[in-house]
């Protein structure tokens, strides 16, 4: 098989009947198969918008087709599928501590081994969470173990369900081809940026979930982590604070695989003497925009092109004192949700459904924070940072997100009719000068300005602002050995929360990782 990469084809293609379209487009001869390996949109000429895309082809005679494709970007294909081992002989059954994207595919992998793991969630079963969410959404009244955090499928899946990622890894595919197995559906494959959407996730993670269950695995949720036993320096069992009462659950392989917001676990951690440090992370706000102004000035004359949808973004400065501003996690045609997890506190993310279809567009602006910009000598220095902010929000915002119309925080006068704010729980508009510390105030106000001559519009008065966004990353890492155990033996930390991976793909990257280390140990 060959692939071929860097072919452009028209918006309009015809992709239910790609073979004829390569053939014609490649000019090529005997061609028996075409699969589509990757499609972005190139929208750098906004005159002459098309897809990027690469596409594996089995012909009759690759060498004679190569030699033909010779000034393309051709080459002989070989991917080695990602093969789950198993293991033979009797087992203490490992312990997964969390549901997230990492402690999914870790208990997915050691299920498949035949290792039968125990998973502990603290949240709900992900049909219950999401009827939490939306009575939080209309109450304001807070379940702090069923939330936008907490429960089945972890944050990602009150998100956009983006499935791209900044690693290069070989389980990368393995991770698609799950998903895509378990109703996400094919096109995660192949888009250059896939997504899935907090709709279709619903269904996603149930359904893995459901497999894991088949294959020997448990899942017990509303199961809390409070203590992790130990004798000698390794892990020999486990307290869970259950519906019924605390529960001990003899075990000698534990993966932590908690999120970010597991800031009582960090707490727990710190007291047993597990060893953490604290690293960098990042703070700001979110934005909103009518989608229909990002569609314009991204895709110009093509904006509304059918087989385009919803445009998005992603952008970085260097600002004038050093900082680094960014976007992370743009929703289009996406919602901004109220992301708390602990009563007092109030925190934002961006969520979409898979077709994002909804009238506005939402990213996280952010300001990077520095260990030396809150350590004092504490390990969760940052953690306690981060708290500070979401107090401070929850007392200007009295108990709801802050927000402000871009023109008045930028000073620049009257606003005019401001985009109107998509959190279904309320805001309350105020200062978010208030809320976030000064040099992120002060980065953000020059990254904005500075995005605008990258995307006009974006520092547009009537965009708005919706604060505080707190938890785009841990404030602390798990420290781990080459391997993958703390420094209690039996004891693997993985994933976001640890400190290990950021977003949905690289923490289930991760969670592999950890399953195969166990893997390989039982096996020796």
């Amino acid at each position: 098989m060959l692939i071929v990469r860097n072919i452009k084809m028209p918006l309009d293609t015809d992709f239910g009947n790609l073979k004829a379209e390569i053939t014609k487009t490649l000019r090529v001869d005997g061609v028996k198969s075409v699969q589509l390996y990757k499609k972005a949109v190139d929208a750098r000429k906004k005159d002459n918008i098309v897809f990027n895309c690469a596409v594996i082809l089995e012909t009759e005679n690759d060498k004679k087709v190569l030699s033909r494709l010779k000034n393309r970007d051709a080459e002989a294909f070989f991917e080695q599928p990602y093969i789950f081992k198993t293991v033979s002989g009797h087992h203490k059954r490992p312990i997964v501590v969390g549901f997230g994207p990492c402690g999914m595919f870790a208990a997915l992998s050691l299920a498949k081994a035949g290792l039968k793991p125990i998973v502990l969630e603290r949240g709900r079963d992900v049909d219950s969470r999401v009827a939490d969410v939306n009575r939080f959404f209309e109450t304001n009244v807070l379940d702090e173990n069923s939330n936008i955090q907490f429960g089945e499928g972890g944050a990602g899946t009150f998100s956009d369900g983006k499935l791209n990622t900044g690693i290069k890894d070989k389980r990368i595919r393995a991770v698609l081809e799950v998903f895509a197995s378990h109703g996400a559906g094919e096109s995660i494959l192949y888009d250059a940026k896939p997504h899935i959407g907090t709709d279709v996730l619903v269904r996603v993670v149930r359904s893995i979930r459901e497999e894991i269950k088949s294959l020997g695995g448990e899942v017990l949720f509303c199961h809390q982590l409070t203590k992790i036993n130990t004798a000698d320096g390794k892990v020999k069992s486990v307290t869970a604070e259950a519906p019924d009462g605390a529960r001990d659950l003899e075990c000698d392989r534990l993966i932590l695989s908690i999120g970010h917001s597991a800031r009582d676990t960090f707490l727990m951690l710190q007291n047993m003497g597990v060893i953490m440090e604290p690293k960098p992370f990042a703070v700001g706000a979110r934005i909103e925009h009518s989608q229909e102004l990002i569609n314009s000035a991204q895709y110009g004359k093509f904006s509304g092109h059918p087989n385009l949808g919803a445009a998005d973004y992603k952008l970085s400065e260097r600002v004038s004192n050093g900082r680094g501003v960014f976007t992370f996690c743009m929703c289009p045609g996406g919602e901004v949700v109220n992301a708390s997890s602990e009563n007092g506190r109030v925190a934002v993310n961006g969520m979409s459904n898979s077709v994002r279809d909804g009238r506005n567009a939402n990213s996280a602006v952010l300001c990077d924070v520095r260990v030396e910009d809150y350590y004092k000598d504490n390990a969760l220095d940052g953690m306690y940072f981060q708290r500070e902010i979401e107090e401070k929000a929850f007392a200007v915002g009295k108990g709801l997100p802050v927000s402000q119309a871009l023109g008045d925080f930028l000073d620049l006068g009257e606003s005019g009719e401001s985009v109107k704010p998509t959190v279904k729980s309320g805001v309350t508009y105020g200062n978010i000068a208030g809320v976030l510390p000064q040099f992120v105030v002060e980065s953000l106000r020059e990254g904005i300005v500075a995005f605008d001559r990258k995307i006009r519009g974006f520092a547009s008065p009537n965009a708005i602002l919706i604060a505080p966004e707190t938890r785009s990353s841990s404030p602390v890492r798990i420290l781990r050995n080459e391997q993958g155990q703390s420094s209690i033996k039996g004891l693997y930390p993985a994933g976001e929360g640890a400190g290990y991976a950021g977003g949905i793909t690289s923490a289930a990257v991760d969670g592999l990782k950890t399953a195969e280390i166990i893997i390989s140990e039982l096996e020796n």
